[in-house]
């Protein structure tokens, strides 16, 4: 793999190339671990665009709050947005808003700037058929309407290489980060050696700075054992317990703190 993919799309396509090898290996509150190979990590993030583009005509321009906890499901609709073109941002005024929170997100909340924001509401966990939970109108239950789209993604508009893709200037970095340089600033934000199997807290760092380096990582041909901040904690306080991980995933590289 190039050290630096130019884009998303490419960088999807390189990490196809070992479709059998982990790329994520996610452990949740619940003690439940989810293995994410190069092809099911594509698999999954063509679903998610093909919902994005033709449900929600997203593209560049296209504004994409993701008010997702730390887990890989943000991961993946954030490589979603991303592989469309779409600005991710953490601010209002947003087009559409991926949440577990979506009753949050409707009535006078969901009107943001000139428009009303498209919700879709996400289930957490790996096995969801359906959202758990009431539905405000005009909702898209994401656990359901994924499965029907395709794993390869069907159509895509071409992103715009000088279009943001990261809009931070709301955590106080004060930084957009435009498309043409998201892979080489996810990679210098991960900083790890290339190949690495790294062992992240998922809320070790603000949304962003997670995503970038999760990124990063697989940028250089690497993998992530993404672990949630409470699996983490916990980690962190039984030593042997830590290290029965380090070794069984065969985590190269510990951050955790």
């Amino acid at each position: 793999m190039p050290a630096f993919p130019a884009s998303v799309a490419t960088l999807l396509q390189a990490l196809s190339r070992a479709p059998g090898a982990p790329r994520i290996t996610w452990y949740g509150d619940d003690g439940e671990r989810i293995e994410l190979s190069g092809a099911v990590l594509e698999n999954w993030v063509s679903k998610c665009t093909n919902l994005l583009v033709e449900e929600l005509d997203a593209a560049p321009g296209t504004r994409v709050v993701l008010d997702l906890p730390a887990h890989w499901r943000s991961l993946v609709w954030a490589l979603a947005a991303w592989r469309c073109g779409a600005t991710l941002t953490a601010a209002e005024p947003a087009d559409v808003v991926v949440t577990t929170r979506p009753d949050a997100w409707s009535g006078p909340r969901a009107a943001t700037g000139t428009g009303t924001a498209e919700v879709v509401a996400v289930a957490l966990p790996a096995l969801a058929r359906r959202f758990d939970g009431d539905l405000p109108p005009g909702a898209i239950d994401a656990a359901s309407a994924v499965m029907t789209y395709g794993d390869r993604i069907g159509w895509a508009p071409d992103t715009d290489p000088a279009s943001p893709a990261l809009d931070r200037t709301d955590e106080g970095d004060g930084d957009i980060v435009v498309h043409r340089d998201l892979i080489k600033v996810a990679a210098r934000t991960a900083g790890v050696p290339d190949g690495a199997r790294v062992l992240l807290d998922a809320g070790a760092a603000g949304p962003a700075q997670v995503l970038l380096t999760v990124v990063g990582v697989l940028a250089g041909d690497g993998s992530v054992v993404l672990v949630s901040p409470a699996t983490a904690g916990a980690l962190r306080a039984d030593a042997a317990r830590r290290a029965r991980l380090v070794d069984g995933e065969r985590v190269t590289l510990d951050l955790l703190a």
